[in-house]
């Protein structure tokens, strides 16, 4: 009160967030009457959004909460059951876990997409973790289980692949990679070996498991003396020490400059 002028001296940004609301969303279908030219009268109904279950009480928007919220941000289901209820929406685990096995056929052209678009490509990541499963036939839940899990394709748009299997044996990447012939990189796991034989495939390995084993030895080499000499081991995770430094400083660059830098 009483100032000449006002103005803005300094602004303050604060970061805020719109919590998550359920709400029903209604579809309303209009009926019409026509006059056929043959005097008879025909009802015919406005179409509907295509949706990608048919008869489901879920939107799209719903689904794909879903599906991001269990797999990117690993939400199991019994959560967002929870999660669902603070916010209004009384949906059971057991519902959404019939979604999430509808949805499988649905995506599966998609799946197929991805996978003609890997193996294309001329460089392949494979790799496969344990997976703890309660209830299989013929399975205990103690039994070792296995994600597959394949990356690559285009090196502008690589594609994540993932592929359950209760087995280990060589004949998953046979089946996964069938049709591939380029370069495949994995650990050291001999599973691969029949795969890359028959497909003549090119097998490269990782330095993080390569550098694995170095350090291992160096921690199992007796303590070292001052003015003793560095063991081997020691020798080899300085070299791929710098191996890391070059990859983090050429990360960002062209694919064609990381290759000449690479080979420099």
């Amino acid at each position: 009160a009483g100032a000449n002028k006002t103005f803005f001296s300094k602004v303050k940004e604060e970061l805020d967030i719109v919590p998550a609301q359920a709400r029903v969303i209604e579809y309303w279908q209009e009926k019409a009457v026509f006059d056929t030219p043959e005097g008879e009268i025909t009802v015919k109904v406005a179409a509907r959004p295509i949706h990608p279950l048919g008869k489901c009480l879920a939107s799209v928007q719903l689904l794909a909460w879903i599906l991001v919220a269990k797999y990117a941000d690993a939400l199991p289901l019994y959560r967002l059951e929870g999660i669902l209820k603070r916010h209004g929406g009384q949906i059971s685990r057991t519902t959404m876990a019939n979604w999430i096995i509808r949805l499988d056929d649905v995506f599966k052209p998609l799946i197929n997409l991805l996978r003609e678009q890997q193996l294309n490509a001329d460089y392949l990541q494979a790799d496969e973790t344990r997976l703890q499963v309660l209830k299989e036939t013929g399975k205990s839940a103690q039994s070792d289980k296995w994600m597959w899990v394949i990356r690559g394709g285009p090196p502008d748009r690589p594609a994540v692949l993932f592929e359950y299997d209760p087995s280990r044996s060589e004949a998953v990447p046979l089946r996964l990679l069938d049709g591939f012939r380029g370069t495949l990189q994995t650990d050291g796991y001999a599973g691969y070996n029949r795969v890359c034989r028959e497909n003549g495939l090119t097998r490269i390995g990782c330095w993080d498991h390569a550098r694995r084993k170095f350090v291992e030895a160096s921690k199992a080499a007796p303590a070292k003396k001052k003015g003793t000499k560095v063991s081997k081991a020691d020798v080899a995770i300085g070299k791929i020490r710098k191996l890391y430094a070059i990859e983090k400083r050429i990360e960002k660059l062209p694919q064609e400059e990381k290759t000449r830098q690479r080979q420099q």
